[in-house]
């Protein structure tokens, strides 16, 4: 197979696609109330958080792409049966997490349009059903996740410039911050790159036929180029929520987020905190029934031949959760806790792969890479089990 350039529609694509999978309600909401709390210090968490995305993620991008196997069927390569264990959990968190997209996705209808927040959730359901039921979904889903996380970087932007922040601050505090916080920069990085997340980008390459040595280069920039996409978001939110809580106001803790784009450019930007929060809850769908469907091949091979409908039918499903029953908070906590165990357990199994011949062939896996890998797992790893000790302590 020849090698893809970068701007080659699924390489950029299946960047976004990562990106916007990652920037959710969640994203959102979490950034603004931690730079509430850290100030400007929080610059210090975004930035050690990229370095641990890019760890994680230059590793499972490049073992997918150079074995052409899902996550799923490496894992199991490594330990017979984990694979399925990690679809179960993936798909699990994965619907867990959809209804809480699909309820994002209803309240930035609500706040652009005063729909309903049901009304606007059935409405970005059928949206997102749209996209999957082209046959050339995948490409209909790489334009669509291009589009928004677009729309979203440019409409922060504004924002961020309208709140005037203290840069200067931000830059000194992100090298040299006056407090640390572990726990945030391993809810971030769950954040970022937790859950089905991990895998979104580099299954989307799998079905692309993106694969192989000769690829290695480019899937690598992918991967990387995913994580600058949605941490540039992150920054951008951050500096605009710097900007807001400098002045002296106090965010509303039930939505943060809505009174730093409320602030900053009054009513305009109300409506612009909902029209990124409805992109960023819509891609989130989207990308989220996608890979978990791609887990899902693994259980059953009428998946595959059904690949689309079943999507469609995992995005349905969750909306009417949604509608019946509305935000499963326990659930929802639960998901949260689980997902944080989800990436150790993932990678780890990734990167015993990662220096099997059998699996690997030829290609060499760098050694270095490999130990910035251990170093998330075990980073990962310790986090996930302290919150679950938590959650039942």
């Amino acid at each position: 197979m020849k090698s893809r350039s970068f701007l080659s529609g699924p390489l950029l694509g299946a960047a976004f696609l990562m990106a916007t999978s990652a920037i959710g309600p969640g994203f959102i909401t979490q950034t603004t109330k931690f730079t509430a709390e850290l100030k400007a210090s929080f610059g210090f968490v975004i930035l050690i958080s990229v370095l641990m995305d890019i760890g994680a993620q230059l590793n499972i991008w490049r073992m997918v792409s150079v074995s052409k196997l899902y996550a799923q069927d490496l894992a199991n390569k490594v330990l017979p049966g984990t694979g399925y264990v990690l679809s179960v959990l993936i798909i699990l968190g994965g619907i867990a997490f959809n209804i809480g997209n699909i309820a994002g996705a209803g309240l930035g209808l609500n706040v652009l349009t005063g729909c309903s927040v049901q009304m606007g959730a059935v409405i970005s359901c059928m949206i997102a059903v749209v996209i999957f039921i082209f046959k050339e979904a995948g490409k209909a889903m790489d334009n669509f996740a291009k589009l928004l996380g677009f729309i979203m970087i440019g409409l922060t932007l504004y924002v961020a410039f309208q709140s005037h922040p203290p840069l200067g601050e931000a830059v000194i505090k992100t090298f040299i911050p006056d407090t640390i916080n572990e726990t945030m920069i391993l809810t971030i990085v769950g954040g970022t790159v937790g859950g089905y997340i991990s895998f979104a980008g580099a299954h989307r390459l799998l079905e692309a036929g993106v694969t192989g040595k000769e690829n290695i280069k480019q899937v690598s920039k992918g991967a990387v180029s995913g994580i600058l996409i949605a941490s540039l978001m992150r920054i951008l939110l951050f500096i605009a929520a710097l900007g807001i809580v400098w002045q002296g106001i106090v965010l509303d803790p039930k939505n943060p987020a809505a009174t730093v784009f409320q602030s900053a450019t009054g009513l305009v930007g109300y409506k612009i905190f909902g029209l990124v929060l409805w992109s960023a809850a819509i891609t989130s769908v989207v990308g989220s029934a996608f890979t978990s469907i791609t887990f899902a091949k693994l259980l059953h091979p009428a998946v595959t031949k059904n690949f689309r409908t079943i999507i469609i039918s995992f995005i349905v499903f969750s909306t009417i959760i949604f509608l019946l029953v509305g935000q499963p908070v326990k659930v929802l906590v639960m998901a949260g806790a689980v997902n944080g165990l989800i990436l150790p357990f993932a990678l780890s199994m990734i990167l015993f792969a990662a220096h099997n011949k059998s699996i690997t062939g030829k290609y060499k896996h760098p050694y270095w890479l490999s130990a910035a890998g251990w170093i998330v797992v075990l980073a990962m790893a310790y986090m996930g089990i302290k919150a679950i000790v938590g959650l039942f302590g």
